[in-house]
């Protein structure tokens, strides 16, 4: 039987989890299930099977070394447990479609079910944030072996890229072990993040682009979800995952302008029939997750062998920025 992996970051009540912060559990789901307390299993035991998981082969410059690739996928808010299970075996089963060995760890943090929950799902987000480091990176980091480098990538969707910028920022204030702390690639997706504050010197910021090799942002013109006259979101500034990254970014942070890919896909049918394995949620906010053509480039993004700018998924435009290509 296929089991999916989780940290839950959620309280309980009457032997189920339920949208309020509570001590991080280690979870152990069977395909098909929706995550409960019940799934939870010996913190140990859940380190040996995901890193068995997530190692798929050898360590080109050890003779001696394996190696293997993690991706924790942070779900965004107004998740309920039902849509953050799908959209992790979604996930899955896109990147595992393009060639992906690695394993999948989902973070569940207390977000609601309720639309109109926002404000109270961003004091969540930001009050659950430091377990993702104390529960989820900085014990993963603790037990990589001399012989086997696990490469951890984080995703995060919506308000689940806030969650790690925060959580970033917090982790500063602890001593991590070892040199896995500084993760490998760090992707958001419809981010609900300010733009402004991705710039190269804002101190909220600094933590994440110390702590990673690369941060990819696929930004779309087209997010709805992300839009300022938006009711629950009237205050806030323009999103990065709109409006994309700001010209004073540091170089290792890249964006990847989805707006005439997406504009394409919601027009053309047959496009849309053919690229879309599946819609989970809004779909200006959420195609990514079921969509080929975002599972290749997001692929390699998290291989990294090829630089930014000739990933066969993209092209390069007038400016310089990077565009998702439709596929032929």
């Amino acid at each position: 039987m296929r089991h999916h992996y989780m940290i839950c970051a959620r309280a309980t009540r009457g032997g189920d989890f339920i949208p309020e912060p509570g001590p991080s559990r280690y979870l152990k789901i069977p395909e098909g299930e929706l995550p409960c307390p019940r799934h939870a299993i010996a913190r140990k035991q859940w380190v040996r099977e995901l890193r068995a998981a997530a190692t798929w082969g050898t360590d080109a410059r050890r003779a001696d070394g394996e190696r293997g690739d993690l991706l924790v996928f942070v779900h965004g808010y107004n998740n309920d447990l039902d849509i953050i299970r799908q959209r992790h075996a979604q996930l899955e089963a896109d990147l595992q479609g393009v060639g992906f060995k690695g394993a999948i760890l989902t973070f569940c943090w207390p977000s609601n079910d309720i639309g109109l929950n926002y404000l109270e799902d961003r004091h969540d987000a930001k009050h659950s944030a430091m377990q993702l480091v104390t529960d989820g990176i900085k014990l993963l980091s603790a037990h990589q072996a001399p012989d086997c480098t696990i490469n951890i990538h984080l995703l995060g969707h919506s308000t689940g890229a806030y969650v790690i910028r925060e959580a970033f920022d917090d982790a500063d204030d602890c001593a991590l072990p070892n040199n896995a702390w500084s993760v490998s690639q760090v992707v958001f997706i419809g981010a609900d993040v300010s733009a402004g504050s991705m710039s190269a010197d804002t101190a909220t910021t600094a933590s994440l682009y110390r702590h990673c090799y690369r941060l990819t942002n696929y930004s779309n013109r087209h997010d709805a979800v992300l839009k300022l006259s938006n009711a629950k979101r009237v205050g806030v500034a323009p999103r990065v995952g709109r409006v994309g990254l700001p010209a004073d970014a540091p170089a290792k942070a890249v964006d990847v302008d989805c707006s005439e890919y997406f504009q394409q896909l919601a027009s053309d049918k047959a496009l849309r029939a053919r690229d879309q394995a599946a819609e989970l949620g809004a779909f200006d906010h959420s195609w990514h997750i079921g969509n080929r053509r975002f599972a290749t480039d997001l692929f390699e993004t998290l291989k990294g062998d090829l630089d930014r700018s000739v990933i066969p998924t993209r092209r390069v435009g007038e400016k310089g920025e990077l565009v998702l290509l439709r596929g032929d």
